[in-house]
């Protein structure tokens, strides 16, 4: 075999070594962009169950109803227990405990039995109670409230509001 005949079979062997290098190369591109793919869709994934998460708290938060209480003096020795919904929800059934020792009342017994079980208390509704601060009465006022709403029955909340 001659120098001219082999040069084909030389020239030939190039191009597969060359395009073996060309499939090797592009086999690992393909494999990194594979690779990136699959972390994407992993990641869109967790994404959509944080949002689905997220959705179904929104929900819940905005059928569910927060009550509170402040103790505030509302005119010169005019004291007020102002009973509220901060919540997005609904409160039905509210009831109020007062849970202080029976010698230290500063809530007027007749106010709270008048007033309460409120039926309804919406968002940004309130109840008010007159309290009764004198010399020598406790500052503050240790209640239960209880209430239902949409996002279950039978919630509460102990408080100890403060002047």
């Amino acid at each position: 075999m001659t120098i001219a005949e082999s040069i084909p079979d030389i020239a030939n062997a190039i191009m597969a070594g060359a395009a073996l290098i060309v499939a090797i190369l592009s086999l690992r591109k393909t494999t990194k962009f594979n690779t990136r793919q699959n972390e994407f869709a992993e990641t869109a994934e967790r994404l959509n169950k944080m949002l689905i998460e997220r959705e179904t708290s929104e929900n819940l938060a905005a059928k569910r109803a927060d009550l509170s209480a402040n103790l505030y003096e509302s005119g010169r020795h005019n004291y007020r227990l102002k009973v509220f919904n901060r919540g997005k929800g609904t409160a039905r059934n509210v009831r109020l405990i007062y849970m202080n020792a029976a010698g230290e009342t500063i809530l007027i017994h007749g106010d709270i039995t008048h007033k309460f079980p409120v039926p309804i208390l919406d968002q940004h509704q309130s109840v008010e109670l007159i309290a009764a601060i004198h010399m020598g009465s406790p500052l503050r006022a240790h209640i239960k409230l209880l209430w239902d709403d949409d996002g279950g029955e039978g919630h509460e909340k102990e408080l100890t509001p403060s002047l």
